[in-house]
C-alpha cells in the first residue's frame, strides 16, 4: 500500500428519494431552513412499520446529520429540537420492535459464547460468496455494506466518553486500529473505498443509499441508535463485540471469494487486513471492554446481551434477503448496479 495519496475533496450526496409519507415529509423539510418547514407528524409517524423502508430511511437521514450530512441541508438541522422529537418517535418504534423480536438472552456470557462457535456447515452470505457467488453478487454486497464501511467505527466512538478505566482504554485501542493507527491511508474507511474502486463501484460516501434495502438501513441505524444514547452504552458494547467476534472468519471467507472472482490487490487487502486485526480485537473487546464494563456496572449485563442479540437478528434478516434474491438470480438492490 502506498504511504501517501492525493488528498480527496469531500463530496456530499444529495438527500435520498423518499420511500413513504414520513421520509417524504422529512426530505421536503430538510431542503428548507429550520423553523420554516413542516416535519412529519400524526399517525404516519407513530404507526410506521419499524423495519419498513419509510421509517428506516427517515431514521437514517436523521442520523446522517450527525455524520457527514447531505448536500443542500443546513447544518443547523443537526440539533433542531423539532427534528429531534421526530427522531425520538422513530427510535422508540424501532427500539421497541428490536427488544420484542430480537431478545433471546439475558446473560452476556451465554450470548457471546454462542458467537465463538463457527458452524461446520455455515450457510451465511460470506459462505455463499466464497463457494458459489458470482461477481455481480459480490459487487452488490459491497454496495450494501458501503453504507456502514465508509463510516466504519464512527458510530462506536460515541461510547468512549461513557466508559471508564480499562474499558475506556481497551475500546480506544481498538478504535485506534480502525482509524489507521495514525496513518490516514490505513483508515479502514479509506481501505474500503479502495476496495470499491477496485470493483468498479463508486466510493463516494452514501452513493448507494437509494439502492440499498430497509434491512441494510436497519443494520446501520441500530449502530447509530446505540451509539448516540448513553443509556444504551451496554448494548453498544454488546453490538461491537458481536462485530469483532464474527468479523475475522467472515473476512477470511470474503477474501477467498474476492481471489476466486479475480479481484485486485486493493479489494483483497481490505478483508485480509481484518482477518488478523479483528482476531486480536475480539479478545480485547471481550475481556478489556465487556468484562471491565460489567465490573463497574453489573446492571448493564442484560443490555450487553441485548446488543449481541439485536445485531445477530438484523444481520440474519439481511442475509435472508440477500441470499433469497441471489438464489433466484434477482438483484438484491432497489436499483441494480
Amino acid at each position: 500500500m502506498s504511504e501517501t495519496r492525493p488528498a480527496k475533496q469531500t463530496r456530499l450526496m444529495p438527500l435520498p428519494t423518499a420511500r413513504g409519507e414520513v421520509s417524504g415529509a422529512l426530505v421536503d423539510a430538510l431542503v428548507r431552513e429550520p423553523g420554516g418547514a413542516t416535519l412529519p407528524v400524526g399517525p404516519s409517524l407513530h404507526e410506521a412499520d419499524p423495519y419498513g423502508d419509510d421509517l428506516q430511511l427517515a431514521l437514517y437521514v436523521c442520523y446522517e446529520l450527525h455524520y457527514q450530512g447531505f448536500s443542500g441541508v443546513d447544518d443547523a438541522w443537526e440539533w433542531d429540537p423539532d427534528l429531534l422529537r421526530v427522531r425520538q418517535a422513530l427510535e422508540r418504534r424501532f427500539l421497541a420492535a428490536l427488544r420484542s423480536d430480537a431478545t433471546t438472552h439475558d446473560d452476556p456470557d451465554t450470548a457471546v459464547a454462542e458467537l465463538l462457535v463457527e458452524p461446520a456447515d455455515g450457510t451465511g452470505v460470506s459462505h455463499y460468496l466464497r463457494d458459489e457467488g458470482e461477481l455481480w453478487q459480490l459487487r452488490e454486497y459491497i454496495a450494501h455494506r458501503s453504507l456502514y464501511q465508509l463510516k466504519e467505527a464512527d458510530p462506536h466512538v460515541w461510547v468512549i466518553p461513557r466508559l471508564r478505566g480499562q474499558a475506556k482504554a481497551a475500546m480506544a485501542a481498538v478504535e485506534y486500529d480502525e482509524f489507521g493507527a495514525g496513518r490516514g491511508e490505513r483508515v479502514h474507511q479509506e481501505l474500503f473505498a479502495d476496495l470499491m474502486t477496485d470493483l468498479a463501484l463508486d466510493p463516494t460516501y452514501n452513493h448507494y443509499l437509494d439502492a440499498t434495502s430497509a434491512r441494510m438501513l436497519a443494520v446501520v441505524n441500530m449502530m447509530s441508535l446505540l451509539g448516540l444514547h448513553r443509556a444504551l452504552r451496554g448494548a453498544l458494547v454488546g453490538h461491537f463485540a458481536t462485530v469483532e467476534i464474527t468479523s475475522s472468519p467472515a473476512s477470511d471467507r470474503l477474501a477467498q471469494a474476492l481471489r476466486r472472482l479475480g479481484a485486485g490487490e486493493a479489494a483483497v487487502f481490505f478483508y485480509t487486513e481484518h482477518v488478523e486485526a479483528d482476531a486480536v480485537h475480539e479478545q480485547v473487546v471481550r475481556h478489556g471492554v465487556i468484562d471491565e464494563l460489567l465490573k463497574r456496572e453489573p446492571t448493564l449485563a442484560a443490555d450487553v446481551a441485548f446488543g449481541v442479540d439485536a445485531t445477530v437478528f438484523l444481520e440474519d434478516r439481511l442475509a435472508e434477503e440477500l441470499l433469497g434474491a441471489w438464489r433466484e438470480a434477482r438483484s438484491s438492490l432497489r436499483a441494480p448496479l
